[in-house]
């Protein structure tokens, strides 16, 4: 089982310690049995019995308590190092990639998927106790009565076979309910994000509720229930084989063979003691096929995590990239050639942009305008080093960049996305004396100071309005101080007197710091104050 496989590659050691003592657990267990059988055959002396019995119950005891710490520290540093690896992976990896899996299939990994190998890995102590009980006591009725081994192992071989499918078909039952579970997630995402426009009709709310969200929830519902009920099932013939097992023993064997009466209670109290373990193993299943599934599905968001490299958990905390320090002198930023293919080529869909040549100098301000759909935010996405273009070249100061230095290229820039996301804490940004006197002038010129103040390192509020959001967002790009400037639409959520500042005062005063800034815009009265002007139309440059 890929669980298994987890922890195991989490670290072989402790997985081998907390086997063992689990063994040893379930075996003590098992000899607890053993004792008792042996007290109502009145073959040993009752004082060894007593002793036997307490030194198996007190080992049986701690072995327990030590097996089930050992797992679960294991396991809480396999999860902790899991949801660790995979938000660094999800931030390594490439942005197109990520867009093409989806924003709801990735949260649906981080919370349901984690959290479901967290439940199924919490359980393996009891899981492999419980398995080494059963073991020890067939064992045990095996030994004595030789007449059952043939009975132990056709039930055994009976059992396996007959769970084998069930537990197949359980877990195909529960991957589709996991596949199910995304497209509810981006229905959840859409109640949020579209609540209002749902809210404003009536039509396109029913339409929404009863074949998009009711229909995918039935779907996922009809498929656990399925999943669920097929683990179900697996108990309840396992139960059937068992007690089968205890009528075969207490009616079928005594009129073949000579078994003494004591001999024949002693086996039937292990037959019947083994019904708990057993229920207690065929109640994990369902946990331990999620974690299967959910293992699956993270590997194939194909972020690199299947290698073993990469999943070796070890117990550390994160380690803060070192790159290369800012070219404060660079020259030239130049797109020589450069090809972006956005979409789905089988189906046709795919859109161009490029070929790009372009020349970008430090104290320059440039405009790129263009219709919907003409290029401008995927011409965004290559300019800062969040696309890789699929033909030509990107060379900056100097180098040519490719994936061991993009992300040090992205350092130099400082982006105000039209879709940009503002977080509530100044991330990244290097504690100053001036800090807080910095943030509050900027904080007055951007006339955010009657609403928001910094606390700390934290902003008193983002509750703001989109065009507020975003003067606070410019803040932040303001004490980035980077040496190339992107806003994408900024100004389009902004009144008429904030934006002809923005456009007249804070560019011109950007630029004049020696730094590049280009704006993408549909603001054509202020195209004469940029030092250049470049049209985009269906991914070509039209006019420059």
């Amino acid at each position: 089982m890929k669980l298994f496989r987890f922890l195991i590659q989490s670290s072989l050691p402790a997985v081998a310690i907390a086997v063992a003592i689990g063994l040893l657990s379930g075996g003590s267990s098992a000899g607890l049995i053993a004792t008792i059988g042996r007290s109502l055959r009145y073959e040993t002396p009752p004082a060894i019995l007593a002793w036997s019995f307490a030194g198996l119950a007190a080992i049986a005891l701690v072995t327990s308590v030590f097996a089930r710490i050992v797992l679960i520290r294991l396991s809480q540093r396999a999860i902790f190092a899991l949801q660790l690896r995979l938000s660094e992976q999800i931030l390594a990896a490439e942005l197109r990639h990520l867009e093409t899996l989806g924003a709801a299939r990735l949260l649906a990994s981080l919370t349901e998927d984690v959290q479901a190998i967290a439940n199924a890995v919490y359980v393996l102590p009891f899981l492999l106790i419980n398995l080494a009980i059963v073991a020890g006591c067939l064992l045990y009725i095996a030994t004595l009565i030789w007449q059952a081994i043939p009975l132990v192992i056709a039930l055994s071989l009976l059992a396996a076979s007959s769970t084998r499918l069930l537990l197949k078909q359980g877990r195909q039952q529960l991957a589709r309910a996991r596949d199910r579970q995304d497209a509810l997630f981006s229905h959840f995402r859409a109640i949020t994000d579209g609540v209002k426009e749902l809210k404003l009709h009536g039509d396109r709310r029913n339409d929404f509720l009863t074949h998009d969200l009711q229909s995918t929830a039935d779907q996922f519902r009809r498929h656990n229930v399925q999943g669920l009920s097929l683990f179900a099932t697996t108990d309840s013939t396992g139960k059937l084989i068992f007690f089968a097992a205890i009528g075969i023993v207490l009616f079928g064997l005594p009129p073949l063979s000579q078994i003494p009466t004591d001999t024949l209670a002693a086996a039937v109290l292990a037959f019947a003691y083994l019904i708990g373990p057993m229920e207690n193993i065929v109640n994990k299943l369902p946990l331990l096929g999620k974690a299967d599934v959910a293992l699956s599905k993270i590997e194939q968001l194909n972020l690199g995590l299947s290698q073993k490299s990469e999943t070796s958990q070890q117990p550390s905390t994160h380690q803060p990239q070192k790159l290369p320090p800012l070219a404060a002198d660079w020259q030239a930023l130049a797109l020589r050639g450069v090809v972006c293919h956005y979409g789905n080529l089988e189906r046709e869909q795919r859109f161009v942009l490029g070929p790009i040549d372009l020349q970008f100098q430090p104290g320059e301000l440039v405009f790129i305008i263009g219709g919907n759909g003409s290029g401008k935010s995927t011409l965004a996405k290559l300019l800062v080093g969040l696309y890789p273009p699929d033909v030509g070249e990107i060379h900056f100061a100097g180098q040519l960049i490719t994936a061991t230095n993009r992300d040090w290229y992205r350092q130099h820039f400082a982006v105000i996305f039209s879709d940009f996301y503002l977080f509530d804490r100044l991330l990244g940004v290097a504690k100053k004396p001036q800090l807080e006197q910095q943030v509050q002038v900027y904080l007055e010129r951007l006339q955010l100071s009657h609403k928001v103040h910094l606390q700390g390192d934290r902003f008193s509020t983002t509750a703001l309005s989109q065009g507020q959001r975003k003067r606070l967002a410019l803040l932040v790009a303001y004490l980035e101080d980077r040496p190339i400037y992107l806003f994408d639409e900024w100004a389009a959520d902004q009144d008429p007197l904030f934006r002809d500042f923005f456009y007249r005062q804070l560019l011109p005063e950007l630029r004049d710091r020696g730094k590049t800034v280009i704006a993408i815009s549909h603001d054509d009265r202020y195209f004469d104050l940029g030092d250049r002007l470049i049209k985009l139309d269906y991914g070509q440059i039209v006019a420059q």
